[in-house]
C-alpha cells in the first residue's frame, strides 16, 4: 500500500486508533472519509479536521453499510482503500448463556459479519481501481487468547482467516489486503483501557503502524514490534508461557 495519494475510507473511525489513523494519513497527503454512527462526533471531527469528510454509518447494520457505501462512492469515486476498523470489545463469563450469549453475538456481528459486509460493499469498485487496498484489523488476541474476551478474541481469529484467504482470491485483482494487527493499545476499547500501563501509547502505535505501511509498501501483516510477543508464540515454541503471561499481568489487555 502506498502511504500517500489515496482517497480511503476508515468506517468506526470516531475515536481511538480509526481516528488517529486517520488524521495521521491525511497529514500524509491522502483523501480521508470517516464514518460512524454518532453524528455529533462526526461533527466535531469535521470542525476540528476540515479535511477530513465524514458519512455516518453503522456497521452493525446491513442497510447503514450499503447506504453509507452509495453516499461515499457518489462523493468520493476515486476510493481506493477501505479500513475495516470499527470493533467491539466485551468481558464475558461463559459459565452460564445469559452472561455472554447476547454480547456474544453482538461482537460477532460487529466485528466479522460488519467487515464482511463493508468488503461487499465496496469490493467490486474496488477492484475498478489500478492500486486498491482492503486493510482488516485484526489484534494479537487472534493468536493468544485473553480469558476474559472469548468472542472477541474468536472474531479477531476469524478477520486472521479472512484475510489470508481472501487475499489468495483476489490476487488475479488489482486489490490488496493488508492485516493491522493492534496489541493492547490506550483506547476505551475497554473500561479503564485507556489508561492502562500494559497498553501501547495511541500515538506510539500509530506512528510505528504508519511507518511499517511507509517503509514496507507489500506488508501482508503490519505488525508493531509490541504485537510479535503474542503473533509467534506457537511458531516460538512458548505459546503456553504466553497465554500464562497474558492473562496474569492485564486483565484488560489485548
Amino acid at each position: 500500500m502506498k502511504i500517500s495519494g489515496n482517497t480511503i475510507f476508515i468506517p468506526g473511525s470516531t475515536s481511538g486508533i480509526g481516528l488517529a489513523l486517520a488524521v495521521e494519513l491525511n497529514a500524509r497527503g491522502n483523501t480521508v472519509i470517516v464514518g460512524g454512527r454518532r453524528t455529533e462526533l462526526l461533527d466535531r471531527i469535521a470542525a476540528e479536521h476540515p479535511g477530513i469528510d465524514t458519512v455516518r454509518i453503522d456497521t452493525a447494520d446491513a442497510a447503514s453499510i450499503e447506504s453509507a457505501a452509495k453516499e461515499v462512492l457518489a462523493r468520493h469515486p476515486d476510493l481506493n482503500v477501505l479500513v475495516t476498523m470499527a470493533g467491539i470489545m466485551r468481558v464475558e463469563d461463559w459459565h452460564s448463556p445469559e452472561s455472554f450469549l447476547a454480547s456474544a453475538e453482538s461482537v460477532i456481528t460487529t466485528n466479522v459479519l460488519g467487515p464482511i459486509r463493508l468488503i461487499a460493499a465496496f469490493i467490486e469498485h474496488l477492484q475498478t481501481r489500478p492500486d486498491a487496498t482492503v486493510v482488516t484489523v485484526s489484534s494479537g488476541l487472534a493468536f493468544t487468547p485473553l480469558k476474559v474476551t472469548p468472542s472477541y478474541n474468536a472474531s479477531k481469529a476469524a478477520i486472521h482467516m479472512l484475510s489470508e484467504s481472501i487475499r489468495l482470491q483476489l490476487a488475479d485483482t488489482t486489490v490488496k489486503i493488508v492485516e493491522l494487527e493492534p496489541p493492547s493499545v490506550r483506547t476505551s476499547l475497554l473500561p479503564g483501557q485507556e489508561n492502562s500501563e500494559h497498553a501501547m501509547p495511541l500515538d506510539e502505535f500509530v506512528a510505528e503502524a504508519v511507518e511499517l505501511l511507509r517503509t514496507q509498501p507489500d506488508a501482508k501483516e503490519i505488525q508493531v514490534e509490541r504485537v510479535k510477543f503474542l503473533r509467534y508464540g506457537e511458531a516460538r515454541g512458548d505459546y503456553n508461557q504466553v497465554v500464562e503471561t497474558l492473562n496474569a499481568s492485564d486483565p484488560h489487555g489485548r
